[in-house]
């Protein structure tokens, strides 16, 4: 009898609790954004919060950390002048369910609607965007605010640049024509420093891939860095070109490859943009004259270019590559596992871990999200992460769509899609096509890897290079060097610079 008071008592409780949780939860939220531009297309219509105005709210991290800024978001299918969109309580968002779940504080808030597709950027160019409004959210009061979208992101224009660094936007007949609308394919140029003493001389090439989804102007950023600046000019460097392309593409970064989804990407920077490039800044036409290096994604692209364009390149400096075994990618195994969020021990699983192995961030908490970010509120349309890999690797729809590679609430893998992965699977890739691509690869292949890689990329590395060690016919020559200690990228650029390009120099002709 004792315990079944106790137990109605504490029932009582909890009754009372979701009252009050409910209450609260259900106290009057109402965002209303007004248009004050002209007619818009279809879009998404994106209200962040930010406890810094360090930068503007619009200009969202996309860096899912504790400390994420609020993001909440609804697909519009358009947005004429003078029209007016509510966000209530019921608006979804990340990492906060609901509006009403903003914690008290001062906050920043902006509005930006998102309506230009072929730029996977929220802040794409001619999108609109609000003011920032200062707001101090009371937690014992409603919600209410007021935002007009009265600004106008530019139109895209390319960095001035200086006498050697130079940047370029060549259009795209194979791009526009997938796209059905005006690409455009862009570059930033780094020349050396004896570039103006003789005009007839052409130049060995590097390109360079950014991480995830870097731009072209990085060029600018490294050129006025110090130590790379008195690197460059120095008179004992190795004269070479360094060309750094762009990672932007629809639905994220176009890894300088063909997709089912972005297009011939790898088709247009070959065979159109590689000719523009040669004759515009004098580039030695030979295979033997051209590297290619990167970092993260880079790393990814640079392996994944000299394994399918085996002639066209005489090196790969490969760092920190993207998952190149999809056994483990990341920490899913996609043709094995049943689910990407959660492991077979039921655990969740990390995406992003410090050095001594604290979890900053799981999968499941990025894709949720880049489902926020994304159209159709899909990871799919993201431009994250998530969605460039899938973007990328996967097959297209009948509808036109990009297939996910799994649910994006649950985290189920679909097996269908994953098999149709392989071709981009580089070590099984490699291993199936040994015979003919050894013996193109001979003496090209470097390879850097931290072996507590922050985004646990060295498991994939690892069975990489078990592949490679297990080729007779030829025997693999390609270069490991495992770094203890290191995390993702975790070396020193310029020193890194000077060292891989004396390597490439003891390769030209």
């Amino acid at each position: 009898m004792h315990s079944h008071f106790t137990f109605v008592i504490l029932l009582i409780l909890f009754t009372m609790s979701q009252i009050f949780v409910n209450s609260a939860a259900a106290k009057s939220v109402s965002v209303e954004i007004t248009n004050l531009q002209t007619e818009q297309k279809e879009g998404r219509l994106h209200l962040i919060f930010s406890s810094s105005m360090e930068q503007e709210p619009r200009l969202y991290s996309a860096w899912p950390t504790k400390d994420i800024e609020p993001l909440f978001s609804q697909d519009l299918s358009g947005l004429s002048k003078g029209q007016s969109i509510t966000f209530d309580a019921s608006t979804k968002g990340f990492p906060f369910d609901s509006l009403a779940d903003v914690p008290p504080g001062k906050w920043y808030v902006q509005a930006i609607y998102d309506s230009y597709f072929l730029d996977s950027r929220i802040n794409s160019p001619l999108n609109i965007y609000s003011d920032v409004v200062e707001y101090i959210n009371d937690s014992s009061g409603d919600i209410s605010l007021a935002l007009s979208l009265n600004q106008r992101l530019p139109e895209e224009s390319l960095p001035d640049g200086d006498k050697f660094v130079k940047f370029v936007k060549m259009p795209s007949q194979l791009l526009s024509e997938f796209w059905g609308a005006d690409m455009y394919l862009r570059a930033g140029i780094i020349l050396p420093s004896s570039y103006y003493d003789n005009p007839l001389k052409d130049f060995p090439v590097i390109f360079n891939i950014g991480g995830y989804h870097a731009r072209y102007d990085r060029a600018q950023d490294l050129y006025e860095n110090e130590a790379f600046k008195k690197f460059w000019l120095n008179a004992d460097t190795p004269q070479m070109v360094i060309v750094f392309l762009d990672g932007e593409a629809p639905l994220g970064d176009s890894y300088q490859i063909d997709s089912a989804n972005n297009g011939p990407y790898g088709e247009a920077t070959w065979q159109e943009f590689l000719p523009y490039l040669t004759k515009q800044f004098n580039l030695v036409d030979n295979a033997n004259s051209r590297f290619v290096t990167g970092c993260s994604t880079g790393g990814w692209v640079s392996l994944a270019l000299q394994t399918y364009y085996p002639d066209l390149f005489n090196g790969a400096w490969s760092f920190s590559a993207d998952g190149v075994d999809f056994k483990y990618f990341q920490l899913v195994d996609i043709y094995q596992d049943e689910n990407a969020f959660v492991n077979e021990n039921g655990m969740q699983r990390p995406s992003y871990r410090a050095k001594d192995g604290e979890t900053i961030f799981s999968i499941k908490r990025e894709i949720m999200m880049e489902n926020q970010m994304g159209r159709h509120d899909s990871f799919a349309y993201s431009g994250g992460q998530w969605g460039g890999w899938n973007a990328v690797f996967g097959p297209k729809l009948e509808d036109g769509s990009p297939s996910t590679i799994w649910d994006p609430l649950t985290g189920e893998i679909d097996k269908a899609i994953a098999t149709q992965w392989t071709k981009y699977d580089l070590r099984l890739y490699t291993e199936k096509n040994w015979q003919t691509l050894g013996p193109k690869l001979q003496g090209k292949l470097n390879i850097w890897m931290g072996d507590v890689d922050n985004f646990y990329l060295n498991n994939a590395m690892h069975l990489y290079q078990e592949m490679h060690n297990a080729q007779k016919e030829p025997i693999s020559d390609a270069k490991f060097t495992w770094v203890r200690g290191a995390g993702h990228c975790d070396y020193k650029q310029v020193p890194m610079l000077e060292k891989i390009m004396t390597q490439m120099q003891q390769r030209l002709p």
